[in-house]
């Protein structure tokens, strides 16, 4: 990694473990090395993630901060603009909006923005985008949902989806592409099972 990228990099995270405790981010090396960080952000209030804990791997590129990090949601999650299989983000700042003077603290805050106002016709996840466009009470409950089983946000879990998922695992799939599969189907028992891959 380049000095300059490495130093930017310290300083960054300097500032944001003095500055950023009471905005629900935080970010640390992964193997003391500055090109992998591990970021997390909580939940917003008012939205279907509400206290959950959303882990991020982070990517420094040599070329850092002219060019921005790789960030990835390493927690699924049930967002237009965040792919429920890879994780891969759909945000502007981390492409071609990006500008050197934006800062690892930028890039979080921007994220814990996102999960609060989703941008649908500019989707990651297509499956997703239509649910929130076509059914939103469904897509929040399933957001929820997917907040409480992966990123352990609080609150009563909704027992007709718990149910539905048991169902499904019982019958010997695995966890995550079974709930995928009733997600991506509007919780349809029988046009998941059709459906899982």
């Amino acid at each position: 990694m380049s000095s300059i990228a490495a130093t930017r990099v310290q300083r960054e995270l300097k500032d944001i473990n003095a500055e950023c405790s009471g905005q629900n981010i935080r970010i640390e090396l992964m193997n003391d090395q500055f090109e992998h960080l591990k970021g997390e952000i909580i939940g917003p209030p008012g939205t279907p993630y509400q206290g959950g804990k959303f882990k991020l791997s982070i990517h420094i590129p040599e070329t850092y901060p002219f060019n921005p990090p790789k960030v990835k949601f390493e927690t699924k999650i049930w967002h237009p603009n965040i792919s429920s299989v890879t994780g891969a983000i759909c945000l502007d700042i981390l492409k071609d909006q990006w500008a050197a003077a934006l800062t690892l603290r930028t890039v979080l805050l921007s994220l814990q923005a996102l999960l609060s106002a989703a941008e649908p016709d500019d989707p990651q996840d297509a499956v997703v985008a239509k649910q929130y466009k076509d059914n939103n009470s469904l897509f929040y409950k399933t957001a929820k949902f997917w907040a409480q089983i992966y990123a352990e946000a609080p609150g009563p879990t909704d027992t007709d989806c718990m149910d539905k998922l048991k169902k499904v695992t019982e019958m010997g799939f695995y966890r995550d592409p079974s709930l995928r599969a009733l997600s991506s189907n509007s919780w349809n028992l029988a046009d998941a099972l059709d459906n899982i891959g």
